[in-house]
């Protein structure tokens, strides 16, 4: 693919939602760092459910370390991995308060030193809190990378990489949610919605999903 469609592509997708942002519901750096540990292998919907009850309760790592992991549970145990996820909370939750006096550190090396965080993770948080022109992976934009061609890896941080490379610098820093949301509501995984996709011509995927008129 080329840079010129590489560009057209972007340009399509940013006119669709000129001003995205998450689907998950946070106020703060700390509750989108929360809410981002939790929406691993789950939906954002499933996420914001829990969450509209927990930050009520605890929205600061002080309050949640108060919690505790058995007083968090309740609040999280409909999504998958709760357990675990209950403890990297509060775990990163204590690290805040005693190694960054309870804020959410705007660097990439501080955040992924806390429990829980990886490198996916905290390009979210560096990119939504902070502004950061960083483009996190997930299975959408792994998926649309590989199948239009724009930018195809065999690892979440080759297409991160090539990404960073790739997308003009006029649209970088929201390309992470242009990727994300076409790969969510029509790029997807089983049955891409071809027919209604914006950038059908530009696309490279040769098994497209196209219904023929009888």
């Amino acid at each position: 693919m080329n840079k010129d469609k590489r560009y057209e592509i972007m340009k399509r997708l940013a006119a669709i939602r000129p001003n995205p942002k998450s689907e998950l519901e946070y106020a703060s750096p700390y509750e989108l760092l929360v809410a981002v540990v939790l929406s691993a292998q789950a939906t954002d919907k499933s996420v914001n459910l829990a969450t509209r009850k927990l930050y009520p309760v605890a929205n600061t790592p002080q309050a949640m370390v108060k919690l505790g992991v058995e007083g968090l549970t309740p609040y999280i145990k409909t999504i998958g991995l709760y357990r675990n996820k209950a403890k990297h909370v509060i775990a990163l939750s204590q690290q805040l308060i005693d190694r960054f006096g309870g804020v959410v550190p705007d660097n990439r090396e501080a955040l992924e030193s806390l429990p829980g965080v990886g490198r996916k993770t905290a390009n979210v948080v560096l990119n939504v809190a902070f502004g950061h022109p960083t483009i996190a992976v997930d299975t959408h934009i792994f998926r649309v990378s590989n199948r239009t061609g724009f930018a195809p890896g065999k690892t979440p941080e080759e297409v991160e990489k090539k990404l960073l490379k790739f997308v003009p610098q006029a649209f970088k820093k929201d390309s992470h949610h242009w990727l994300l949301l076409h790969g969510r509501y029509c790029c997807k995984a089983t049955k891409p919605d071809c027919d209604h996709c914006p950038i059908l011509d530009l696309c490279e995927y040769k098994k497209k999903n196209l219904t023929v008129a009888s």
